[in-house]
């Protein structure tokens, strides 16, 4: 299973330091997000979050590519048409038709850009449909 974990300090209600650990992973073929809360201090514990789809907060996601860096997704060869990559940035980030052409672009120029969970989640998509695709750690 491709995944990333990082663990954010946070402030609890009680006003003691507690710790947020926030996961991606890929999971049944879908990109998912965990996040769990707890506290030594009070002994307070919560999961946040779970569940399939993009970072439910923009913060967990900076901080995941913070902690492991980014990595690039690129072309890894010729193709005949670039359409099954429109149709999948489509389909996976719900982008408008401009927008996804200006992610095939990077990505058959300097490449894609996020977490190794999303790039992972991407590249399969995309090899699927016959794009030949890959990562640079």
């Amino acid at each position: 299973m491709t995944g990333q974990t990082v663990k954010i300090a946070s402030l609890c209600e009680c006003g003691d330091m507690a710790v947020r650990q926030v996961n991606q992973f890929i999971n049944f073929g879908e990109l998912w997000w965990d996040a769990e809360f707890f506290c030594d201090g009070c002994g307070s514990y919560r999961c946040e979050h779970s569940g399939p789809g993009e970072a439910p907060d923009d913060e967990w996601r900076q901080a995941l590519l913070a902690a492991n860096g980014p990595v690039r997704l690129r072309l890894a060869g010729p193709v005949p048409s670039l359409v099954p990559a429109l149709k999948v940035f489509r389909e996976v980030s719900g982008v408008s038709l401009p927008q996804a052409r200006g992610l095939v672009d990077k990505l058959s120029s300097d490449g894609v850009v996020g977490t190794l969970a999303e790039m992972e989640f991407l590249k399969t998509r995309l090899q699927l449909r016959g794009i030949p695709v890959d990562i640079d750690r």
